[in-house]
């Protein structure tokens, strides 16, 4: 038990490092290192959602007391986000198809993909920002208030359904579409506002999970004492770690185990 204990404390640690190091969030590593270390993929990704919800409601409140969380954006999200989270959570793993063998495949593969996706924008993140900051195209400045909100909502059903099934996508990912979206608010309003929004997102989901008996919390509270200290160590060295290269290695894990979990099963 104590070495199971410290195993998964050290991977909460390494994940909350590399947290705290790139800003991208540990969902994208942890699910996989728990699907690695031998855990079935509903109760990594159970168990994952419940510890984004408690370790990002921390930094949504910081980023709301500096005034960095669009609350009309983030609640658009939700009205996508959240339903579909509710439905896919209670519903899905709790009916007939929860025990056939195609459930967990479609989880794995689910992860496989966001996991590409993320090292994609990964990649191409400081570009897409430095474009968009620096020639706003007026397709994207003159499009009506009406439909950026219809496509704010569909964004929100996008991200509730890839992130329930995956733990996936509330980071990067869901930053670099509010940056398409919303190229005229300042990133860090950006980053606030999708922090904001992962966290009733992935804690409404891991309580799906929950309610179905797929959360670990021998699991969760390795985790988080690793996690914690990790995420203080990896931003309190960030200035001493050349960006460049841990964004490289961080593309290069999430390319290598996208593939692996997308394709390979």
């Amino acid at each position: 038990m104590l070495t199971e204990f410290l195993t998964l404390a050290g991977a909460g640690g390494l994940v909350g490092y590399a947290v705290g190091l790139t800003g991208v969030g540990g969902g994208s590593l942890m699910t996989p290192i728990l699907l690695l270390l031998g855990y079935p993929a509903p109760v990594a990704i159970g168990t994952d959602l419940l510890y984004a919800g408690l370790t990002k409601s921390s930094g949504m409140y910081f980023h709301h007391r500096r005034g960095n969380v669009v609350w009309r954006t983030m609640l658009l999200l939700a009205t996508g986000s959240i339903p579909m989270t509710l439905l896919l959570s209670i519903w899905l793993l709790n009916s007939d198809f929860r025990n056939q063998e195609g459930f967990e495949t479609l989880l794995t593969t689910t992860l496989g993909i966001m996991l590409l996706m993320t090292a994609t924008v990964v990649c191409f993140q400081k570009k897409i920002q430095h474009r968009l900051s620096g020639n706003l195209s007026s397709a994207h400045v003159d499009l009506p208030s009406r439909s950026r909100d219809v496509l704010t909502v569909l964004l929100g059903l996008l991200l509730g359904f890839c992130v329930t099934l995956s733990s996936v996508g509330a980071g990067a990912f869901g930053a670099a579409a509010l940056f398409l979206l919303f190229p005229m608010i300042p990133t860090v309003r950006i980053v606030g506002t999708d922090i904001a929004h992962a966290v009733p997102l992935t804690l409404v989901g891991g309580l799906g999970y929950l309610y179905n008996g797929l959360v670990d919390f021998s699991l969760l509270l390795g985790l988080l004492c690793g996690s914690i200290p990790g995420i203080w160590l990896g931003t309190h060295t960030g200035a001493f770690v050349p960006d460049k290269v841990m964004r490289t290695i961080l593309v290069i894990a999430l390319t290598g185990l996208g593939i692996k979990f997308a394709f390979f099963h």
